[in-house]
């Protein structure tokens, strides 16, 4: 749900949190000043938003912030919302890491930024640049094409003349 962003200094430090949706690839991003439970709850309810109808599925580290008080009795009030805690250690359980690689490329590697809302502005952009050609995330590699033709070559061994 979170990844830390630290493209500024001092009390400018940028946070940027996001969801994806792995059946079609969609993501919804927005940046913090603070990664704290009022910040996740904003995001949660922005998620909620954007998936209207059905359960949802949090797959999450294990911050303070995902389990604190607040965000549980948040969840009280938002029975669609589940989360699901990934081992401490094991991020490369969560499908939305790979995400976050590709988003940082996109959006923030190679650049310096002046302020807060330059980054918030680059964090958009990406995110929409990303979701316009979004495809479903599957966990594990796909399966190797499959050879329908194969060329079989017969080796014969000829004796040496002399």
């Amino acid at each position: 749900m979170k990844a830390e962003l630290d493209y500024s200094r001092g009390p400018e430090k940028t946070w940027v949190y996001g969801g994806l949706r792995p059946a079609d690839g969609q993501a919804l991003t927005m940046t913090a000043s603070s990664r704290n439970s009022v910040f996740y709850q904003q995001c949660l309810q922005q998620i909620e938003d954007a998936n209207p109808s059905g359960e949802i599925w949090i797959v999450t580290d294990n911050l303070s912030s995902h389990n604190s008080l607040s965000t549980r009795t948040w969840l009280e009030d938002h029975p669609r919302i589940h989360h699901a805690f990934i081992p401490v250690g094991a991020c490369w359980l969560n499908l939305q890491e790979g995400w976050w690689r590709i988003f940082r490329k996109a959006a923030l590697a190679g650049r310096s930024f002046a302020n807060r809302d330059d980054i918030e502005h680059a964090t958009t952009l990406a995110t929409n640049q990303l979701d316009s050609r979004a495809n479903p995330w599957i966990w594990g590699r796909s399966t190797p094409p499959t050879r329908l033709l194969r060329r079989r070559y017969a080796y014969t061994v000829r004796g040496t003349q002399h």
